[in-house]
């Protein structure tokens, strides 16, 4: 009896010493951060921007790890086996509550995940090669209904933000775009670049260099505002498309069963680098959507409740647009 007393209490002592260890300790080794898509993308662009400022800050090594497929499928899966000790990081898309609805996954999306942080918005670009007569979103419409199912828009693959965005597309006016899925942002966007994809949806961060390079024509932006790095382009709905509104996010994961103080300290981390000037800066010129006060003070708890909702969303538009894997 005596010795099951004392073992208690070694247990309590334990538990009561190890979640300020965990967070003290941590760092203690390089860290991976898994990126689900291609290097060149959006999420690529965020996650190598965060691994410098860790590295500078916690002095440990961070590797960019690109696991590309499945519409960021493969790369969520390396992440939910990973070691749940904060050292495998996972920067993911809005695809993460998109893909349940569309693809039997490998993985609980609920259980095998911690939601850390929402960290950037941005609006998608409807973007033209040139050789599409068409100069506006009316002019794009009007041409599409007299080639219905000639025209092609490219996506870094089915069940994407950017393809659901392009089925939404058809359905708000009745036009027959055809979708062509790739394996990732820069793929698809390559191919309107040399004119094999007439169409796209991409974010704007990978798009706006080539729209200010003139190689591409940027018709529309989706948020209900217009884009500050590009003033000029305006938004789907004073394009002639009411109604037609929507964004993505990207935000930062931990494996399932990664201990609390761990997803604190990280939380604490990205959201301080999140408020640097020169990291607010730097997004605003790449097209994300300026951080507000409400997204820098979000909670795990917050994003956890914007995957539930957009999850919700997005299975209620693919069932209506009728998505399927091929």
């Amino acid at each position: 009896m005596q010795v099951r007393y004392c073992c208690l209490l070694l247990s309590a002592s334990f538990a009561a010493v190890c979640p300020p260890l965990f967070a003290q300790d941590y760092p203690h080794k390089p860290i991976r951060i898994i990126v689900a898509f291609p290097p060149g993308g959006p999420t690529d662009i965020i996650a190598r921007t965060f691994a410098q400022k860790i590295t500078d800050n916690w002095g440990q090594q961070v590797v960019v790890d690109n696991r590309a497929g499945g519409n960021g499928i493969v790369g969520q899966d390396v992440a939910a086996r990973a070691t749940p000790d904060g050292h495998n990081i996972l920067v993911q898309s809005v695809s993460f509550a998109v893909n349940p609805s569309l693809y039997k996954v490998p993985y609980d999306s609920d259980k095998d995940f911690v939601p850390v942080k929402i960290t950037n918005y941005t609006s998608l670009m409807l973007v033209s090669n040139l050789s599409v007569p068409a100069k506006t979103v009316k002019e794009l419409i009007d041409y599409a209904q007299t080639k219905p199912g000639q025209l092609n828009f490219s996506s870094p693959g089915i069940g994407s933000s950017n393809h659901l965005a392009g089925e939404l597309l058809n359905i708000m006016t009745g036009i027959k775009l055809v979708h062509v899925a790739y394996k990732g942002v820069p793929q698809a966007l390559t191919d309107v670049l040399s004119g094999q994809m007439q169409l796209m949806l991409p974010g704007i961060p990978p798009a706006m260099p080539h729209v200010k390079t003139g190689r591409i024509r940027a018709l529309a932006v989706t948020m209900k505002s217009r884009a500050p790095v590009a003033p000029d382009v305006p938004t789907m709905i004073e394009a002639g498309v009411p109604g037609y509104e929507w964004s993505t996010w990207f935000g930062v994961f931990l494996p399932g069963r990664t201990p609390p103080p761990i997803v604190k300290k990280l939380h604490g981390e990205i959201t301080r680098i999140l408020n640097l000037p020169e990291i607010k800066a730097q997004f605003d010129t790449q097209g994300f959507v300026p951080a507000t006060p409400e997204l820098l003070a979000s909670t795990p708890e917050d994003f956890r409740r914007i995957i539930k909702a957009d999850a919700e969303k997005f299975a209620r538009l693919i069932k209506q647009v009728g998505v399927k894997v091929e």
